[in-house]
Parts: C-alpha cells; sequence; structure tokens
C-alpha cells in the first residue's frame, strides 16, 4: 500500500508544500552564501560587503572613490592608493599594515582621507579609530594609550589604543592632533 497508494500521494503533498513556501520565510531548508557570509561577518568583524564583493574591484576603484572624497590633494591620494595596491599584491610585508603620516594645515582634507579609506577599505566609515594626541602632552601618559607595563598597576589591561585595535583588528587608526604629544615638557 505503501509504495503504490500513500507514498507517491506523500511525495505530491511535500512537493507542493515546498512551491508554496513563501521565498521570504523566517527558516529555510538551505543555507545560502548570504548566511554564510553573515555569521563569518559576526565572528571576525569584517563587513558583509567585503567579504561578498571581490578585492580586486575594490581596490581597482580605490584611486577614484578616493579623489571623490579628497579634493585638492591627487598626490596624496594617489601615494595612499598606490602603497595600499602594493600592500595588497603581495609587494608588501603582508603581516602589518600601511602607514601613513599626513601634514599640513588645518582643513586640508587629512582627516577625512583617513575616513574615505575607512569606508572604502572596511565598507564604514565608523572603522576608523581616532586617538585625539592632544590627550597625551605629559610624557607618563603613553601608558594609557598602550597600557601600563609588566610589574605596574593595571598591566593586565590594555591601553586606549591596544584595546580599540583588538575590538576592531579591520580598522583606519588616526592619530589626531599629533604636534601635541610631547608639548608640554615631554
Amino acid at each position: 500500500d505503501l509504495r503504490y497508494g500513500a507514498l507517491p500521494e506523500v511525495e505530491e503533498r511535500i512537493k507542493a508544500l515546498r512551491a508554496a513556501q513563501p521565498a521570504d520565510a523566517l527558516l529555510s531548508e538551505e543555507v545560502g552564501v548570504e548566511e554564510i557570509a553573515a555569521v563569518v561577518s559576526r565572528w571576525t568583524g569584517i563587513p558583509v560587503s567585503r567579504l561578498q564583493q571581490t578585492e580586486r574591484d575594490k581596490l581597482l576603484q580605490l584611486r577614484p572613490e578616493l579623489a571623490k572624497r579628497v579634493v585638492g590633494q591627487e598626490a596624496a591620494v594617489a601615494a595612499v592608493a598606490d602603497a595600499v595596491l602594493r600592500s595588497r599584491a603581495g609587494l608588501a610585508a603582508r603581516s602589518r599594515g600601511s602607514s601613513f603620516l599626513f601634514l599640513g594645515p588645518t582643513g586640508v582634507g587629512k582627516t577625512e582621507l583617513a575616513k574615505a579609506l575607512a569606508q572604502l577599505l572596511f565598507d564604514d566609515e565608523k572603522m576608523m579609530i581616532r586617538i585625539d594626541m592632544g590627550e597625551y602632552m605629559e610624557r607618563h601618559s603613553v601608558s594609557r594609550l598602550i597600557g601600563a607595563p609588566p610589574g605596574y598597576v593595571g598591566h593586565d589591561e590594555g591601553g586606549q589604543l591596544t584595546e580599540a585595535v583588538r575590538r576592531r583588528p579591520y580598522s583606519v587608526v588616526l592619530f589626531d592632533e599629533v604636534e601635541k604629544v610631547g608639548a608640554a615638557g615631554g
């Protein structure tokens, strides 16, 4: 009876139920690329769109996209874009990130370039860690930045910089107002 009567009916009913299941159902029987990317994103902190967009596409658009946001600084934009390309192409030490020193008067686009870099590399302008170096005018305040050395109180706690980078390793770090460091007797 199962072979000729009930089984074909059950199979037809299953097929009809699957066809009637809405595409936007809360639960799905299959795990797709989007779900995997979302889980990996949650684990690693890398934005979902970064996981799905090819690195090549992103790098090819880096210079023009930076130039749209930072106007009048063609040489700086070109230097940053080229350095990132070299790093990602394997022509620089892969184990560490790139470092840039932007110098100039107020309003020329130093912070904006850092924000644009965070947005374009990590899909979120908030992936920029801003450290106001004006708070580190005293020589001893470096422990607040990187944490206390071994043997000192609070040595097991990280500093402002080390904790921020530990929480968000995929980020741009901006040391703002660097000219003020050590200005008060340091």
